[in-house]
């Protein structure tokens, strides 16, 4: 990847995740990695709506400054995106509020009820919770990188991953819309899940169109539950879900719903 588009994109990610509101203050944090193995990532403590190009940390795969700007002290949750996702080249954290608003409510974004979501993103997770900057939050994160392409961290937040930027930056953005999508349907009486033929055919579609691969299939959700499809590698983890089975369902009042989202958007404990 070219050195001087990868700075130009990062900085208008930047920009658009905090016009979008995905990001306040200094929150969240973005990097690429370049041909050369060099990530380019942001720095600690900076508003992303104020990133200029001289502010642009430069790292190697282990995190070593190669330049004078201090990266994000999450970094190691990327470069742990890395490694074991080698086709990954470009990460984006953020705490969009709707999606958000499943983490804290300690929720993944699982059930199949957009063709959309199945054909580009697949299952959103929900990794446990793990002090952010620490160990913890990369050990939550681990088993669940390999087969999905974003993830929610309980309490925290959001990332999404990608080939390039643009893909990082357009799962996290589906991610957001998809979660509220999700929360207006409950508003409006709960959502209907497609019916396990379709979801099959989608997968079918996803796999021939290489939006995502056979690895996918091996998701921590209720997709391929529903369907007589099977992870090619044997091997599917086991949900993250509160009820165990990616499927459970919760009831809430629309006084306790509106609560929930202005504690996500607000920040209150």
């Amino acid at each position: 990847m070219d050195e001087q588009l990868a700075r130009r994109d990062l900085l208008r990610i930047c920009h658009l995740l905090y016009e979008r509101s995905y990001v306040v203050s200094s929150d969240g944090n973005v990097s690429v990695q370049l041909d050369d193995g060099r990530i380019l990532a942001t720095p600690t403590m900076t508003c992303k709506g104020r990133m200029t190009e001289d502010l642009i940390a430069v790292t190697d795969l282990d995190g070593r400054s190669l330049n004078n700007q201090r990266a994000s002290s999450e970094l190691a949750m990327h470069l742990l995106i890395y490694r074991e996702r080698p086709d990954v080249k470009a990460v984006c954290h953020a705490h969009p509020p709707h999606g958000t608003a499943f983490a804290v409510a300690g929720l993944p974004i699982d059930q199949p009820i957009l063709s959309e979501v199945i054909l580009t993103l697949g299952c959103v997770p929900l990794a446990e919770y793990g002090t952010p900057s620490t160990d913890e939050l990369s050990d939550a994160m681990r088993p669940l990188i390999k087969h999905h392409n974003a993830l929610l961290m309980a309490n925290h937040g959001a990332v999404a991953y990608g080939s390039d930027l643009w893909q990082a930056f357009d799962r996290l953005e589906t991610l957001e819309h998809t979660a509220k999508i999700a929360i207006l349907s409950r508003m409006l009486g709960g959502s209907r899940n497609l019916p396990p033929d379709a979801i099959e055919k989608l997968i079918n579609v996803r796999e021939a169109a290489g939006y995502l691969d056979q690895g996918a299939r091996c998701q921590a959700c209720g997709y391929l539950h529903e369907t007589n499809l099977s992870c090619p590698t044997g091997d599917r983890p086991v949900s993250n879900h509160p009820t165990g089975n990616g499927g459970g369902k919760i009831s809430l009042t629309r006084d306790e719903l509106v609560e929930l989202l202005s504690r996500a958007v607000t920040g209150r404990d």
